[in-house]
């Protein structure tokens, strides 16, 4: 599972935006202490309220609403999602702004879109990339293939990586 391609631990909060049906929620309930799950479609929350009592995941609580609208956790927590592509602009930059900024965040993104928030010569590296970049070490973690989703996507897919970096200790 991508899961294991971040840096999540047992004792970590982490967000799942767009949480969907629950695949991805699940993954995360069994590995971290807490999940938030947001899902902004009524319907779809039903289908993840089920889910998650089949499985018995009693560590997550569900927000029924749109991501960009809610409140970020004051303590530390990082975000592992497969957020809808034509929204990774704005959640982004949401939680790049964040008074309380993620300390890791992983993103299932358009490759393209991806490409650009990373510090390289290779690629051109946006004006969100470039924000992004001072706070973050950023990176392409894996590649995905459209057979790792139902329905597939349409282009190509990454499991993007940000981990902030570490405030630098100044001598004394």
């Amino acid at each position: 599972m991508l899961i294991g391609h971040s840096d999540i631990k047992k004792r970590d909060i982490v967000i799942d935006i767009g949480a969907g049906s629950g695949v991805i929620t699940v993954a995360l309930a069994k590995r971290c202490k807490t999940v938030i799950a947001i899902e902004p479609d009524h319907q779809t929350a039903r289908k993840l309220y089920a889910n998650l009592k089949k499985y018995h995941m009693k560590n997550v609580v569900i927000i029924e609403d749109d991501f960009l609208n809610c409140e970020l956790p004051k303590e530390s927590y990082k975000v592992f999602a497969n957020p809808p592509f034509h929204l990774s602009s704005a959640i982004v930059k949401k939680l790049l702004t964040a008074d309380n900024p993620p300390e890791s965040i992983y993103l299932i993104l358009q490759k393209q879109f991806a490409l650009k928030l990373l510090n390289t010569d290779r690629h051109y590296t946006s004006k969100l990339g470039l924000a992004l970049i001072q706070k973050y070490q950023t990176k392409i973690r894996y590649p995905l293939h459209r057979t790792d989703f139902t329905p597939p996507p349409a282009v190509p897919t990454v499991l993007f990586e940000a981990k902030k970096i570490p405030d630098k200790i100044s001598p004394a």
